[in-house]
């Protein structure tokens, strides 16, 4: 995932599509030229978000893959999505009512300008919503897997739904939109690169230079009182050591040992907050023997130490994760009580090979063995260049070797993972899942018999082709229970099953790397306030954005 790996950001598999690549490569840094301390007078904040690869290609079309990563600081979704917790934030909605499970309705925000001084209305959103219909490449959130038909009714959009499918509020909320009087004239929206951006947001475009380009503030911002940053600055070039030499007020970035480069180079001003953003985890191709068999996937449950391999993975900056599928502590008040131990499972070499019995294979010396007496070798496949992946699967190497398995590390590039991934080829892979803020679309991307054969896309995640009629309904059920209590019923029970039939083997939690330094700026997002992810792509930055203080 784009946002859980550590050394390298890269594309996400299951979780959120992040544009933004820097290269967080681990490395020694020297602090000591770090840029002059003197405090910004003009109000900029320096931002490592984008990376030009090596330049910048002038690309502001909000539908578009290769778009700027600062698009989504001028275009404005409907209500932006805290992933950490699910909670809607109201933007050019102030909020949605369900009549019922086919229908939300959401009520369009008035007195709002595009950045040209035109007046926002209901009609762009629907404008919005059927372009993205119309050209289904456009359609990234998959809208209209779930909308039948829209209409306007004063100020209001109405969405009807194929179906009772209460979370499909959660992704219409998202979309960003876009004017009419703007996109209604453009050719191809699917190629446009929408160098003059007109969007409704506290940003627009300052300047760009193939280098570096930066925002200025939008003085007309519906709320513009609560932006507090004049100007962002976004470099081509942002590499661990700019960071820190160059006094970055926000950045991405995982770092070796973050307290002896990140805050020392700034012990009084840099902080920084790795909260999980996904749940990294060992996918059993589930078509293929002997990982079909539950109590195969059993044996290598019980035969790993997860504190060690989320240690070893990513230099103790996360938590060994749960076996409950739920992002934790994210998602704590949706925990199944029954679970044993919240979940958790710890490593039992007895329980293991006690599992691995039941399978058919058995110590014999130092190997463990089939009834033919054939050593158990396996290849776990993970994408190359994914190094704290690589170190965590090292680890597992060496503890399933202590059991007797052989266990072979396959390393494609990343292109051919995904490759393989998609077509089922291959016998276990590291992957992971979740963050998306909801609960059912956790669920159902993982588990979902819909998405098993073959999955296609890496927008879902049932790579390991999990098929359960059970779980099938249990996701149903969820999809149209509109009460809080009963949909943390059902929950429970997928919960239960995560943890019985281990579709997944859940090792440890991915971080989400944010570096901040408030010298200039201050009200960064932090374990005691959580109010948004410290993410710099997608939308959660507006969160973040309408949120900071100038630093007295």
């Amino acid at each position: 995932m784009k946002h859980l790996r550590g050394r390298i950001t890269r594309t996400a598999l299951a979780v959120v599509g992040v544009t933004a690549v820097l290269a967080t490569s681990a490395c020694s840094i020297d602090v000591k030229n770090k840029a002059d301390d003197s405090a910004k007078s003009d109000g900029s904040m320096l931002v490592a978000a984008d990376n030009g690869s090596p330049t910048f290609e002038k690309n502001f079309n909000p539908f578009s893959p290769s778009k700027r990563v600062a698009t989504t600081y001028m275009y404005e979704p409907l209500e932006v999505i805290n992933t950490l917790d699910g909670k809607a934030t109201p933007f050019l909605a102030t909020g949605n009512t369900l009549p019922d499970a086919k229908t939300v309705v959401y009520d369009i925000r008035t007195g709002v300008k595009w950045s040209d001084g035109t007046p926002f209305t209901p009609a762009d959103v629907a404008f919005t919503f059927n372009l993205i219909k119309a050209t289904p490449a456009l359609d990234v959130q998959g809208a209209w897997q779930h909308i039948e038909s829209l209409e306007v009714k004063d100020d209001t959009v109405v969405f009807h739904l194929k179906a009772e499918d209460v979370p499909a509020a959660a992704i219409i909320d998202q979309q960003l939109i876009v004017p009419e009087h703007i996109w209604k004239d453009v050719k191809d929206p699917l190629t446009f690169t929408n160098e003059e951006p007109v969007a409704t947001g506290p940003y627009v475009l300052d300047s760009f230079k193939p280098n570096e380009y930066t925002l200025k503030k939008n003085k007309d911002y519906w709320q513009a009182d609560k932006v507090a940053v004049e100007k962002l600055v976004l470099p081509a070039a942002n590499s661990q050591l700019d960071v820190v030499k160059n006094g970055y007020d926000w950045a991405y970035a995982f770092m070796t040992d973050v307290e002896g480069t990140w805050v020392s180079a700034d012990k009084q001003h840099n902080s920084y907050w790795f909260p999980p953003g996904g749940t990294i985890a060992l996918l059993p191709n589930l078509t293929k023997a002997p990982f079909n068999d539950v109590n195969f996937r059993e044996g290598l449950s019980f035969a790993l130490d997860r504190d060690k391999i989320a240690k070893d993975a990513e230099q103790g900056y996360v938590e060994a994760a749960g076996q409950s599928g739920l992002l934790l502590p994210n998602q704590e008040a949706w925990l199944n009580e029954d679970l044993p131990n919240g979940g958790a499972i710890g490593q039992d070499p007895e329980k293991a090979l006690a599992a691995f019995k039941k399978a058919g294979y058995t110590q014999k010396g130092d190997k463990l063995v089939d009834k033919a007496g054939k050593q158990l070798t396996i290849t776990i496949t993970t994408a190359n260049g994914y190094t704290d992946w690589l170190q965590g699967l090292q680890t597992v190497q060496s503890q399933l070797k202590k059991l007797g398995i052989d266990v072979k590390l396959s390393q494609p590039q990343p292109a051919a993972y995904y490759k393989a991934l998609n077509n089922g080829d291959f016998d276990i892979a590291i992957t992971g899942f979740g963050g998306t803020g909801s609960v059912f679309e956790d669920f159902n991307r993982l588990l979902n018999s819909e998405f098993a054969t073959p999955v296609g896309t890496s927008t879902t995640a049932n790579f390991q082709r999990f098929k359960d009629p059970k779980v099938d309904v249990l996701l149903a059920d969820l999809k149209a229970a509109t009460g809080e209590e009963e949909q943390k019923q059902i929950a429970a029970e997928l919960q239960t099953a995560v943890y019985e039939q281990l579709p997944v083997i859940s090792m440890f939690y991915g971080g989400l790397w944010g570096l901040y330094s408030d010298k200039n700026f201050t009200g960064w997002p932090s374990a005691d306030d959580a109010y948004a992810p410290p993410n710099t792509w997608n939308s959660t930055p507006l969160l973040i954005l309408t949120h900071l203080k100038k630093a007295e």
